[in-house]
């Protein structure tokens, strides 16, 4: 049975989240110190607000050694926007080391004659390949994102996805091994982000019986 944990440092939209998957009828468990990762078969790291106070704040619950030894152990983990980008190896944003779970750095998006930052509002998903987010039917997937950084991905193979930005294609989807990661908020994409939240619970399922 999957049992969810929810990470809270104080900078998750964390109700949201829960919601979106309890209408999926899938329970979560809040996870703020390491306790609490017990019985927990897979972890998600939600985010919103700047990537300096998100490392601050997440280092004080003492999760991060433990985070990186759940990736080591092969254990799922979802991040969901802000949570992606604490990831990667450091920001433009701040100067906090990220997670280091994916080479890269999170950068500004890069400015452009009629573009806004950030960028917010509904974009369609450009799919590189399959992963535990996206399957290959998913052709229409459009998302809404609120961001000003972007994740500047160093390995080309761990790009499941990007999104139009202007003349750019950004980080949109991440994803290796038992990680995976968007940029957007699935959980305020209605029926194509409960769509892709419940492809990610499908897949930790069988990934747990392996």
């Amino acid at each position: 049975m999957t049992r969810l944990g929810l990470i809270d440092y104080g900078m998750g939209n964390l109700h949201s989240v829960e919601k979106a998957f309890n209408r999926l009828n899938q329970s979560v468990v809040i996870v703020n110190k390491p306790a609490d990762l017990e019985n927990c078969t897979a972890l998600i790291l939600p985010g919103v607000g700047a990537f300096d106070p998100a490392m601050e704040n997440l280092a004080k619950t003492k999760l991060i050694p433990y985070i990186n030894n759940w990736v080591i152990d092969g254990k799922p983990l979802l991040g969901i926007c802000l949570g992606l980008q604490l990831l990667f190896e450091s920001s433009e944003e701040g100067s906090s080391k990220g997670l280091g779970l994916f080479k890269g750095k999170v950068k500004k998006l890069p400015k452009q004659k009629n573009q806004r930052i950030p960028h917010m509002g509904w974009s369609k998903l450009n799919k590189k390949k399959e992963c535990p987010l996206l399957k290959t039917e998913d052709e229409q997937n459009w998302m809404y994102f609120v961001h000003s950084y972007s994740a500047d991905v160093l390995q080309e193979e761990e790009l499941a996805a990007t999104v139009s930005f202007g003349s750019f294609n950004i980080a949109a989807v991440v994803c290796k091994n038992n990680i995976s990661a968007c940029q957007f908020h699935p959980e305020k994409s209605g029926v194509a982000g409960e769509r892709m939240l419940l492809s990610w619970l499908n897949w930790v399922e069988s990934y747990a019986i392996r």
